[in-house]
């Protein structure tokens, strides 16, 4: 007789510092990536050799305040034990927020309707001590104001072909974007960006040439035709992606059962 599977959701959050990104490096398998210490943990509390599946393939170094996750198990399992057994195994740096039952048919991929990214940029003259992990350190004062208002041209779809790396006729450029803004709360510059997917560095090319509106050195009239030109790879520099936070992802649907 066979035995039914359950697919499992898990919302996790993660510090992304010590990690080659979200997904497994085929290359490199003996690098870390969180994919890679997740199937880990499920292997000791399931006892089976499972692949999961992320709705966002984070970068290396890119962090997550919540990513969802799905894999489908023989295990009999209810949510809240595998919120806790994950925990146990699981590194101090990844944690397991919750757990749901899903029906077998939701993909925590091609379901999801929009991922929200935020990008930190510590803005002040005096290098960062405690937060230096996860925000940028931009010492020049940022015309916040400006880098704002160019960054609500992004709102809408096009052909984002400027904020990616030239990836040639591999993968289409256009994308829709619903959220795009700079906001400043104290020495601390955050920009906001939701779409429903993005292209590879998107969001680290958008804000290097948001710095530059920011400190001067480009025109807002430069960043629209820089976007408008949609010469692959112009946009930049990219900065690093310690200041990159994958902060949700939306569905159309609630998951289903909660722990």
């Amino acid at each position: 007789m066979e035995i039914s599977l359950t697919k499992i959701v898990l919302i996790m959050e993660y510090d992304g510092t010590d990690y080659y990104g979200f997904q497994l490096q085929a290359n490199h398998p003996e690098q870390p990536t969180i994919q890679s210490e997740l199937e880990k943990a499920v292997y000791k509390i399931t006892g089976e050799a499972l692949r999961v599946l992320g709705a966002s393939r984070t970068d290396t170094g890119v962090h997550a305040e919540e990513q969802v996750v799905s894999f489908r198990t023989h295990s009999k399992l209810q949510p809240d034990t595998f919120v806790s057994g994950l925990n146990h195994y699981l590194p101090a740096d990844i944690a397991v927020k919750s757990a749901h039952k899903v029906d077998d048919s939701f993909n925590v991929r091609s379901d999801a309707v929009s991922r929200e990214y935020r990008y930190y940029i510590l803005n002040r003259a005096v290098r960062p001590a405690v937060k230096r992990q996860y925000a940028y350190h931009v010492p020049q004062q940022l015309d916040t104001a400006a880098m704002d208002k160019a960054s609500r041209q992004l709102v809408g779809e096009h052909d984002f072909a400027a904020f990616t790396g030239n990836v040639g006729n591999r993968i289409k450029t256009v994308r829709r974007v619903s959220r795009a803004e700079v906001k400043r709360d104290g020495d601390m510059v955050v920009y906001d960006m939701t779409a429903g997917s993005f292209l590879p560095h998107q969001i680290r090319n958008t804000v290097g040439a948001l710095i530059q509106v920011g400190t001067g050195r480009m025109r807002i009239e430069d960043f629209y035709a820089m976007m408008e030109a949609e010469k692959p790879a112009s946009a930049g520099p990219r900065v690093p992606p310690h200041g990159l936070f994958l902060m949700k992802v939306n569905y159309s649907r609630p998951f289903g059962e909660e722990n």
